[in-house]
């Protein structure tokens, strides 16, 4: 089995992304396949290697959220208009990030991973911009369906 950090087309993508919706930090997180863990797997513009060690629990953190509901997450002026603890956002911490804008990626139909965007100042992302993170996610899924078997 290839680790996902291995596999240069994410790379390629998550470069790409971060181009194109102008933002500081691209990342992408996987839940385990034994429990349901996430961890963060990728990260472009990252501020330090934080992020390899961060794993939430299945609900909790930007992550865990997101895959337990399946749908997208904006959090706009963190830490200010954060809900819950602003120790259950750790890669937002890691990465001093103000805004994000995260997306699932499906596996069989189920969520079982994330991509995420976020920048260090505030702004909006636009629907350009969460369009853009939508069709980035859905190609990675097409790339890591193979890490999921």
């Amino acid at each position: 089995m290839t680790e996902i950090k291995e596999l240069p087309e994410v790379i390629k993508i998550c470069d790409q992304l971060k181009i194109q919706v102008s933002c500081d930090f691209v990342s992408l997180a996987i839940q385990n396949k034994l429990g349901p863990d996430v961890r963060w797997h990728y990260a472009v513009g990252n501020l330090n290697d934080k992020y390899k060690r961060i794993s939430v629990r299945f609900g909790k953190g930007i992550a865990g959220k997101i895959i337990s509901t399946g749908s997208p997450m904006e959090m706009v002026n963190f830490p200010e208009q954060v809900t819950g603890k602003v120790t259950d956002y750790p890669i937002a911490l890691a990465e001093k990030l103000n805004t994000c804008y995260a997306v699932p990626l499906f596996f069989n139909g189920v969520p079982k991973g994330v991509l995420l965007v976020g920048n260090r100042d505030s702004r909006i992302f636009r629907d350009t911009d969460q369009e853009c993170v939508k069709e980035s996610a859905q190609a990675l899924e097409v790339i890591v369906k193979d890490y999921m078997d």
